[in-house]
């Protein structure tokens, strides 16, 4: 199993595989992932099964879960509770985030 990983490498792998998110952590009890929008970008997350917390390495935008809303920039974490709506909006600068679902993402 691994233990070490560097943002800039997770978010070149990101990067390639061509998807938004590039989970690099599983086991039973939870999962992590980053999570890369550019500047303008569409979030198309759905509500989760698991619970959720985010950490925003890098960038700025806002967040809205359910009815409340926030700018969210580097150094924000950010919770959201399993099957509550939640998306980024307004991505002003290129937004990557480490996600940590508990337990692992279904």
């Amino acid at each position: 199993m691994r233990h070490f990983y560097e943002i800039s490498e997770l978010g070149e792998q990101r990067r390639n595989s061509c998807n938004l998110y590039l989970e690099f952590l599983r086991v039973p009890s939870m999962s992590a992932g980053v999570y890369i929008l550019s500047p303008g970008a569409t979030d198309p997350q759905k509500p989760h099964n698991e619970d959720e917390l985010y950490y925003v390495v890098r960038g700025s935008a806002r967040m809205r879960i359910g009815a409340e809303e926030r700018p969210v920039s580097a150094g924000s974490v950010i919770f959201v509770e399993a099957h509550q709506p939640h998306h980024f909006h307004d991505v002003t600068d290129e937004l990557i985030v480490l996600v940590f679902f508990a337990p692992a993402e279904t």
